[in-house]
């Protein structure tokens, strides 16, 4: 991660140019650019992974809906300089507002103090940050956590041992939630035993798989494993497979991946996932921005309903057209 200096020194920059542009002598009004509609950023702090992809996807077919929105979108690469740096170069663009989707990235307050100065309206869709924004939405995270905790303590009555895949870093608030929630339910339960693995999975399938398989090194009576989205699980999956236990092991996600609702409905050993959907928040996100824009009073802060999903449900959830 960035150290806060720099985050710092990025926004100095970032504020000191764009007090110096042509949008910053003539703060917006909430109009658009044109007759024709809005130009609206998408600051993507990576896009690496299929839900921050996803989500960006998502955004843009929104907007294409509308038919008189134009996106402009950025991937930071997981560097948080390099979206202060994306950030201000929408700004020399003069969009009319812009949308964060912040990935793992755990505090903005140089962007967000940059587009506060540049009077441009800030929309966060999943990450929440501290600092100033226009409006948020995104997903209960812990709440999703306890849905799990409550299937997986249903689905093994007898109790047993359950490994726990995080996501990472280690101060990364939307995975500790998940996990938090989970925990919550089953250790109070004395007949559970919890593992945590020591290494991050990087909330990718290559990074889920890597740790199951050490997690099974040493722990060959695992019952169950959660892991903080679906990408690991559908990683840890394999690693499962591979060592002959997908009879012995079940598994609960988060995110409502398509891979994970078909192997769900396959009747796998992945049994849950909460759903987290990319394209539902990303679509939000965009009608929120333009609502702001059209001068619509919004809520703060909207948290996005997210169902238990299982094989008893799962066909629901399932979105041929969508990009997640």
């Amino acid at each position: 991660m960035i150290s806060t200096r720099i985050l710092a020194a990025a926004g100095l920059s970032l504020a000191l140019l764009t007090a110096c542009s042509p949008a910053a002598e003539e703060p917006t009004t909430g109009a658009p650019a044109s007759a024709d509609g809005y130009t609206i950023g998408v600051a993507n702090f990576m896009l690496s992974g299929p839900y921050f992809s996803g989500m960006d996807k998502a955004i843009a077919a929104q907007a294409q809906k509308k038919g008189n929105v134009e996106i402009i979108s950025t991937d930071a690469n997981g560097d948080a300089a390099k979206l202060a740096s994306n950030v201000e170069d929408l700004l020399t663009k003069n969009v009319d507002a812009v949308i964060i989707s912040g990935g793992p990235l755990e505090s903005a307050p140089a962007v967000l103090n940059s587009l506060k100065a540049a009077g441009k309206p800030v929309v966060l869709v999943d990450r929440k940050f501290p600092g100033e924004y226009t409006s948020w939405i995104g997903p209960d995270n812990e709440a999703i956590g306890r849905q799990n905790g409550e299937f997986l303590s249903n689905a093994l009555p007898d109790g047993g041992k359950v490994a726990i895949i995080k996501g990472g870093p280690a101060d990364n608030t939307i995975g500790s939630a998940r996990t938090n929630g989970v925990k919550s339910v089953l250790s109070a339960n004395a007949k559970f035993t919890l593992v945590e693995a020591p290494d991050f999975g990087g909330w990718g399938s290559d990074g889920g798989l890597t740790v199951m398989e050490s997690l099974l090194a040493s722990n060959k009576d695992i019952k169950a494993v959660f892991c903080e989205n679906d990408a690991m699980c559908l990683g840890a999956q394999r690693a499962i497979a591979d060592a002959g236990l997908a009879d012995g092991i079940i598994i609960a996600g988060v995110d409502g991946q398509a891979e994970a609702l078909k192997a769900i409905l396959d009747d796998t050993n992945y049994k849950v996932t909460g759903l987290n959907d990319a394209d539902i928040i990303g679509a939000k996100g965009l009608d929120r921005a333009v609502e702001i824009l059209g001068g619509a009073t919004v809520e703060k802060d909207t948290v996005v309903d997210s169902p238990m999903v299982t094989k008893d449900n799962a066909k629901t959830f399932q979105n041929p057209d969508g990009s997640f």
